[in-house]
């Protein structure tokens, strides 16, 4: 059987099923979600993600500059912690080094990660480094939060707003983008790629901001999610995720999704359906959650959209059309861990 039949998260339920359960009395999550989360007393817990990126696969360094890498790789862990609705502490690093790379070249990884643990408060105390074929960046990063204020996948209840932080489908527009200049570049090194129009949609594929100021905006709110997740593969992947776990189905209103104007204008360009990039194109690295009506209007206006409702599981998962209204199945898509994407 090969990988790409299962996908990544059929690979993982069936190791989850040979590592059998723990009997730890401290271990509160294990896999199965955005973190593992295990108790260190008094009420408190630790929250730990790693998460792991690789040239050719994740990234292309022909325009991927090393210091903004060196972000993105510490921003999408605490994308993970805040997705627990905790706060990232403490990382460690892995570096899988080729030989051709340069000492400047790891300097500015360095440099980037520094930035990125002083803007989120996450101090880098230690790691590994290793030659390697292609560059490898691997991190893994501890937040905290007491025990009650975890948020999970599951809890979810029909009837329950889908909301999300942000807006959707940037990160895949900026990814298009880079491309597409790549693939001129290659066709007429004479190109000269022109981004002064496109300076939102570059800065989130290449360093995404992880937003850590909902946690903040619910903790003052005394308010909790029923159930939580970030948009790593696509929102219409995660949106399943949350209705596999809380054992809902759930509908959302295409009309409804946030999408940045300059998002807009380059799927325009590309003349191809923006939602496509809203609900499959990934790397958002917002927050997407759910909680009852009545609460929402607790929170402050601006930072939270909702785009839907969960529903009854025999309901399934669609999205409501906005020319016509229609319900239309949602498929369960994104990005794929183990299929080779398009262009890289």
């Amino acid at each position: 059987m090969h990988l790409s039949e299962i996908g990544e998260f059929g690979l993982i339920g069936r190791l989850h099923h040979l590592l059998g359960p723990t009997s730890d009395p401290d271990l509160v999550q294990s896999i199965g979600d955005d973190a593992a989360v295990y108790r260190v007393g008094e009420g408190r817990v630790h929250v730990v993600t790693t998460d792991a990126l690789l040239e050719g696969f994740h990234f292309d360094r022909s325009f991927t500059p090393l210091e903004r890498l060196g972000f993105k790789a510490m921003a999408v862990n605490v994308s993970d912690i805040a997705a627990m609705n905790a706060r990232p502490r403490w990382a460690t690093v892995a570096l899988g080094l080729p030989t051709t790379i340069g000492v400047e070249e790891v300097e500015a990884l360095y440099r980037g990660m520094a930035r990125a643990c002083e803007r989120f408060g996450v101090a880098l105390i230690g790691g590994d480094t290793t030659a390697a074929a292609s560059l490898t960046l691997s991190v893994t990063l501890i937040g905290e939060a007491r025990e009650e204020d975890v948020v999970y996948r599951h809890g979810a209840q029909p009837g329950d707003l889908i909301c999300v932080t942000g807006d959707l489908g940037a990160a895949y527009a900026g990814l298009k983008l880079l491309l597409d200049n790549r693939d001129a570049l290659r066709r007429n090194p004479a190109h000269q790629p022109d981004f002064s129009n496109w300076q939102y949609v570059l800065a989130r594929q290449l360093a995404p901001t992880p937003r850590l100021e909902a946690v903040e905006a619910w903790s003052r709110a005394g308010v909790r999610p029923t159930a939580l997740i970030d948009i790593s593969d696509g929102l219409a992947s995660e949106v399943h995720h949350l209705c596999d776990a809380s054992g809902t189905g759930a509908l959302l209103y295409e009309a409804a999704l946030p999408i940045d104007a300059e998002t807009r204008a380059l799927a325009s360009r590309f003349e191809e359906d923006v939602d496509v990039y809203a609900l499959f194109g990934g790397e958002d690295y917002e927050l997407l959650f759910t909680l009852p009506e009545r609460q929402f209007d607790q929170l402050p206006r601006g930072l939270f959209v909702p785009i839907g409702r969960m529903t009854e599981p025999e309901a399934g998962v669609h999205v409501q059309t906005a020319e016509t209204g229609e319900h239309v199945p949602l498929q369960n898509a994104g990005f794929n861990h183990f299929a080779r994407p398009e262009g890289l």
